[in-house]
């Protein structure tokens, strides 16, 4: 499941993965409203990975770094992750979380309990970078684990734009 805040980016990224054959719910949802309605969502379509993306960005270039204040929209990133891994807990689910979008608080998403976040160097990412990171979770066996050195490759700027604690895959063959 994927949650954009940008209108157009929901639309790319569900042709994106229409067009790898993956089963993906794209849902644009403003960030604001991210938080309040993930837990809902998770429960309506338990999927075995959620994206949540969107804009963000610092107000206060290069200075406050772990400032959350000093985020656009990290907080409300920080906020779905918290529910995502709140449902985790009371379904006893296992959720994939890749959280962030260009310039975001990349410390505080994966202390929240992201696997994957943006953006360890505060720059702006592209907006393939986080469904590439979906797509190799969900097409990696269930019983191998995807680190982010796995991925990098494939990233436009690497482990800077993204990186990570790593999970495993999310495929099971029939």
């Amino acid at each position: 499941m994927s949650a954009d805040g940008d209108r157009k980016y929901s639309e790319k990224s569900y042709k994106y993965y229409k067009k790898l054959g993956l089963n993906a719910i794209v849902k644009n949802i403003p960030e604001y409203k991210q938080p309040k309605v993930a837990y809902k969502l998770l429960e309506i379509y338990q999927p075995d990975i959620l994206v949540i993306t969107g804009h963000d960005g610092m107000i206060k270039r290069e200075t406050k770094y772990n400032d959350i204040y000093n985020y656009r929209n990290s907080k409300y990133f920080i906020s779905t992750v918290q529910e995502a891994r709140r449902y985790d807990r009371e379904k006893k689910k296992n959720t994939v979380i890749f959280a962030g979008a260009c310039q975001s608080y990349f410390e505080a998403l994966i202390l929240a309990g992201a696997n994957f976040a943006s953006s360890p160097a505060r720059i702006l990412i592209d907006f393939l970078d986080p469904l590439i990171v979906a797509e190799k979770i969900a097409c990696t066996e269930h019983y191998k684990y995807v680190t982010i050195d796995d991925i990098a490759s494939e990233l436009r700027d690497g482990k800077k734009g993204v990186s990570g604690v790593g999970a495993k895959g999310k495929m099971k063959k029939e």
